[in-house]
């Protein structure tokens, strides 16, 4: 078993600990001990049911540590409570955790970064990178998290909106290829819709659908990054893209627009154009108006000025990206791209090598160095 299919376990075991009567950040503990146990131990005989083993080795360790605690001592009686081996419930505990995370003892932010760390398996340095913060400061923030939660009792859940937040910056992890969680994203999301009749889960399941019918053609044979306007349309995923405009259309005829609405609806403008050169950027900026209404993001109007650019011109995209703060991520990526647009090769240059200096991932700035490296070639001729 590989690291991913082992990490897959970690929400079911998670989950049984929590229903048993362990405290989150001390059951989270406990199953990370287990996990490493399984490391040492099973590439030299596997179980044959590995979320039961992990369940009860993860149960002991958190019955270890109840022990050394004098303060949680009366934790002990529950020795005789130990699951027995054998195969786990069936269950999907996921989506409940989810729910169980965003905690109402939690600020949102807070609650969003537990859970992406505890359930969604993301690294504190994806959390960071995603909310755009230094990795100190998250770190920070989820052991405060954790500390707010221990001893509480996880038996009253969060709201639906904190919930589609961390699913949606899962499955921007997951799309993005770091970590491979878009699929699963979208299977909780689709879990959700099922239950809750909400306009805005049916946003996000619509945008998560939009964005996953691309995701073959976004990057290269040699794992280099393709633009949308190079991408290969018909390869696009066809099912997917009517089943999210589908579902969309029936969120928007609701009236009760929200920002993953708007975005979904941005998503299916670009999925409608047959080429790049038709897409109908009057109508995304217009949307990205109304979603800047909604969330008032600095990475929303940093898409806004590049779709001002394509509809009104490269120098009218630079002039509302002249109203950020430049050391917004993407910024130096962005002003490159609408320097290049208005003829401005040099300056376009610097701007895309300065962006890949600053780039998240090797892919982006392999990307943005070849665009330096083929605008230096043409001001050099």
């Amino acid at each position: 078993m590989d690291e991913a299919q082992l990490r897959s376990l970690t929400p079911g075991v998670l989950g049984i600990l929590v229903r048993r009567g362990a405290d989150f950040a001390a059951a989270e503990d406990a199953v990370q001990d287990a996990l490493v146990e399984a490391v040492r131990v099973w590439p030299a005989g596997p179980p044959r049911d590995a979320k039961g083993w992990l369940a009860t080795v993860a149960w002991r360790k958190f019955l270890d540590a109840s022990r050394a605690d004098a303060a949680r001592r009366r934790r002990e009686e529950r020795v005789d409570e130990e699951p027995a081996p054998g195969p786990a419930p069936a269950v999907d505990d996921t989506l409940q955790l989810y729910f169980l995370c965003a905690h109402p003892s939690l600020t949102p932010s807070s609650a969003v970064a537990l859970t992406l760390r505890a359930v969604g398996g993301l690294t504190t340095r994806q959390i960071a990178q995603a909310y755009l913060v230094p990795e100190a400061t998250m770190a920070q923030r989820i052991s405060r998290a954790k500390r707010t939660v221990s001893g509480v009792r996880f038996d009253q859940p969060g709201d639906v909106a904190t919930v589609l937040r961390v699913l949606y910056l899962v499955f921007n992890e997951g799309y993005s290829g770091d970590v491979d969680l878009a699929s699963e994203a979208i299977r909780l999301t689709r879990q959700l819709a099922a239950v809750i009749d909400h306009p805005e889960v049916a946003g996000l399941l619509a945008l998560m659908l939009l964005h996953h019918a691309r995701r073959a053609t976004r990057t290269a044979p040699d794992g280099g990054l393709v633009p949308l306007a190079e991408q290969d349309r018909g390869r696009w995923d066809t099912a997917s893209i009517a089943e999210g405009v589908g579902i969309l259309q029936a969120a928007l005829a609701r009236d009760r627009l929200g920002e993953f609405q708007a975005q979904a609806a941005i998503a299916a403008l670009h999925a409608d154009a047959p080429t790049a050169g038709e897409t109908d950027w009057v109508q995304i900026v217009e949307w990205y108006d109304e979603l800047a209404r909604l969330s008032d993001s600095p990475v929303v109007r940093l898409n806004r000025a590049v779709a001002v650019g394509e509809a009104d011109g490269p120098r009218a995209g630079l002039a509302a990206l002249g109203e950020l703060d430049a050391t917004l991520p993407r910024h130096a990526a962005v002003a490159a791209y609408l320097h290049e647009r208005d003829g401005d090769l040099e300056t376009a240059a610097r701007l895309y090598a300065e962006a890949a200096h600053k780039a998240s991932t090797l892919a982006e700035r392999d990307h943005l160095t070849r665009q330096a490296a083929r605008l230096n070639a043409r001001v050099r001729r």
